[in-house]
């Protein structure tokens, strides 16, 4: 399998450490994580070259939630069709078609299982680039 950039965003502590260490097992995931937005964007901006080929965006962040990040990434030059997917305890039907909108890829709920969560996320990404 081919090596991923994946970009993980999550305020919680606790649960960034958890999806780093269980993401960091699958050796084709490249694994970079923000505690928020604005250091998301920080990390990109940060002049090193690196660029996710995934995002995983919390929805439910203070001062930049998930949502809000996926606009900024959608702006950014080389990330336009960046594939989103939101990691989140909300999934209404009213939530989902906001996510949609915004140009969500895919979700995955939480409380996700981290000893699934890599091959969930490389079953997401399948059917993203099935949808093409």
């Amino acid at each position: 399998m081919s090596r991923v950039a994946l970009l993980y965003v999550d305020d919680d502590d606790d649960i960034r450490a958890i999806a780093e260490l269980a993401l960091g097992l699958d050796p084709t995931l490249d694994v970079r994580t923000a505690p928020g937005g604005a250091a998301a964007l920080a990390l990109l901006d940060g002049g090193a070259g690196w660029r996710p080929d995934v995002a995983l965006l919390d929805v439910m962040m203070p001062e930049m939630g998930g949502v809000e990040l996926a606009r900024h990434l959608r702006t950014r030059p080389g990330l336009g069709r960046l594939p989103i997917i939101f990691m989140t305890a909300r999934a209404r039907a009213g939530d989902i078609s906001e996510y949609t909108a915004i140009g969500q890829s895919a979700m995955i709920a939480k409380p996700f299982d981290p000893m699934t969560l890599a091959a969930t996320v490389r079953e997401r990404l399948r059917g993203i680039h099935a949808r093409g």
